[in-house]
């Protein structure tokens, strides 16, 4: 079998604009404010800390994988489609001459 190796990009803590959403920072808020919920009642909704949720409405995201951020979203009820293409090193060399 081929050694095939993922590169892994870190996120930039907001979630939507590593989807390239527009208005990426008002969708983050408005995954909490939608229902206008205080931080308690996201965690009480969610299970999440209201401490984190407390850090998402400041955009203090360091602690956040992607991941976790979209699982949160996911408990707050709204949906993230995701979609990956894997490309070789040797396509991505050959468009970087191109």
């Amino acid at each position: 079998m081929k050694d095939e190796r993922l590169e892994v990009t870190r996120g930039s803590g907001n979630v939507f604009r590593d989807l390239r959403l527009k208005n990426a920072d008002a969708e983050q808020f408005k995954a909490i404010d939608r229902d206008r919920l205080t931080v308690r009642a996201a965690h009480d909704r969610t299970g999440i800390a209201a401490a984190d949720f407390s850090r998402i409405r400041n955009a203090d995201l360091g602690r956040f994988t992607v991941d976790r951020l979209m699982s949160i979203i996911n408990r707050l009820g709204s949906r993230i489609e995701v979609k990956v293409r894997v490309r070789t090193a040797e396509a991505i060399g050959r468009e970087a001459r191109a």
